[in-house]
């Protein structure tokens, strides 16, 4: 370490460049930025550069991050983002062919008077486990408080136009006090202390303490630069394009919740604007050709306009924090086209990393970075098996890619989960038995799809006549709120009146 370097790192963390400008470079701007209000953060990005740009989901991490850490308020995101709401995923997937994930609990729970958790009784139905399910299920969104006004609170997300997102962020962002410019990567000057500089095409030099890699697939800094290697996900995900399309919106009820569906050779998202649908299917190149692809969509989705095709690969870099660079977003790993888990994801790297540098007192080291390591990698290979379990036990269609998937997907650190589940069953207890701790489903999750897709296991409970009457009224009073519940559009509508006030 030469000592110039040394004298550097000893100052501390006080600047920060973040080369990127999508969600995953502003979202960890802001971060740094309302959090670490010392330090000076700039971004950089191209507008040469475009990105996936499909309609943005969200998990409940989003809204709570946003108005809860960042403290932006809920009125200038709703009326500059203008989301729509999502209280889960309808999966039109497994044996059952339909079920719905909220991101609160059904299964994680055992009702009043009952002798086991809910998901010993869900065998043969398991419909308006919650409040919520029970809604989207009718249609619904949010239960209907005082005077009929939506009662929104609890594990909600979003639907977020890409364009409308990124532009109501910028302009936080630049409030807030990022610094913002516009230009284009050249190339990164680095020797084996990290990044010492990046060179851009208006001629311009930069260089800070600490720098984000946001480019995206391009890793421009923590692959390129740097050379960390990529860990590739294709023992366990077989998918690598997606048609994308849409259209603006009909007839058709706006829903509070995605919807996965399942296709001949992977799945098709639907995610719900408020004037656009958007839709996408997942496919694996292997069993589908694009022009297949093409039609099956099509066939699908009659009345979607232009589509493309996008490529990617799944899997993500050996290590996100090299030297003094971090990769945040579709740099530091990907999946599938699945925003909600992307935007997930950028959060939890940008608020460890937030953390990493509160606990060293701005001044990381290798104990800093391995833990922040260990912490990422963990987290990309839970949703890497998380998704396995989505393609090893989907038997709703009995296709050439969906028999690869059923014989041929590795369920890596989660097989001996798996296992306890089958002698078990579906008992809340297997939460002890994850692989990891904390993790990022909790066993909700994981019993969702387990019950959803009706995975075996050998510990049937035989319900008594008194626990299936106390089971149906149970569900019979979530179908009762559903029943007097608003819509989405009806939600949107009463917080556009005049006198709607934010808690």
């Amino acid at each position: 370490m030469t000592a110039q370097y040394k004298e550097k790192e000893s100052s501390g963390v006080s600047s920060v460049l973040v080369l990127g400008g999508g969600s995953a470079g502003l979202l960890a701007a802001l971060a740094l930025k309302c959090q670490l209000p010392h330090c000076s953060v700039k971004l950089i990005h191209s507008k040469e550069i475009g990105v996936i740009g499909v309609g943005e989901g969200t998990t409940a991490v989003f809204p709570q991050f946003l108005f809860k850490v960042l403290g932006i308020s809920k009125e200038r995101f709703y009326r500059e983002a203008m989301p729509t709401w999502k209280q889960g995923i309808r999966f039109l997937w497994g044996e059952r062919g339909d079920y719905f994930y909220d991101f609160g609990f059904q299964y994680d729970q055992q009702f009043p008077g009952m002798s086991k958790a809910t998901g010993f009784y869900a065998e043969e139905n398991c419909d308006d486990l919650s409040e919520v399910c029970a809604m989207m299920r009718a249609g619904k969104a949010f239960a209907a408080g005082p005077l009929n006004k939506p009662l929104i609170k609890g594990e909600y997300a979003f639907h977020i136009e890409n364009e409308k997102l990124v532009r109501c962020l910028t302009n936080i962002a630049i409030e807030h006090g990022v610094v913002m410019e516009e230009d284009t990567l050249l190339h990164a000057q680095a020797d084996e202390n990290g990044i010492r500089s990046l060179h851009f095409q208006s001629g311009a030099t930069h260089s800070a303490d600490l720098y984000i890699d946001a480019s995206g697939f391009r890793t421009e800094l923590i692959g390129k630069a740097l050379g960390v290697p990529f860990q590739s996900f294709a023992g366990s995900l077989f998918c690598d394009r997606a048609v994308i399309g849409g259209w603006v919106r009909q007839e058709e009820p706006l829903q509070a919740y995605t919807t996965a569906e399942t296709m001949d050779a992977g799945w098709c998202w639907q995610i719900e604007h408020e004037h656009f649908i958007n839709r996408g299917y997942v496919y694996g190149a292997d069993f589908l050709s694009d022009e297949q692809a093409e039609a099956e969509f099509r066939k699908v989705n009659p009345r979607a306009g232009n589509t493309r095709v996008v490529k990617f690969r799944s899997g993500r870099m050996e290590r996100s924090w090299e030297k003094n660079v971090v990769a945040i977003g579709n740099s530091s790993g990907f999946v599938e086209p699945l925003e909600a888990t992307a935007l997930a994801q950028i959060i939890f790297a940008s608020r460890w990393l937030v953390e990493m540098l509160k606990q060293s007192q701005y001044r990381p080291g290798d104990a800093q970075r391995d833990q922040y390591n260990l912490f990422m990698g963990r987290a990309w290979d839970e949703i890497r098996d998380f998704l396995a379990l989505h393609y090893k036990f989907n038997t709703l269609r009995d296709t050439p890619f969906w028999r690869h998937c059923q014989e041929h997907t590795s369920l890596g650190d989660f097989q001996a989960f798996f296992e306890k589940y089958q002698q078990i069953g579906p008992s809340p207890t297997l939460i002890n038995t994850l692989p990891y701790q904390p993790n990022v489903y909790g066993i909700e999750g994981y019993l969702v799809h387990l019950l959803g897709m009706r995975v075996p296991h050998r510990a049937g409970h035989p319900a008594t006549p008194q626990e299936l009457a106390i089971w149906e009224k149970h569900r019979a009073r979530h179908r009762l709120t559903a029943s007097q519940a608003l819509t989405c559009q009806q939600a949107l509508d009463a917080i556009r009146r005049p006198h709607w006030r934010w808690d």
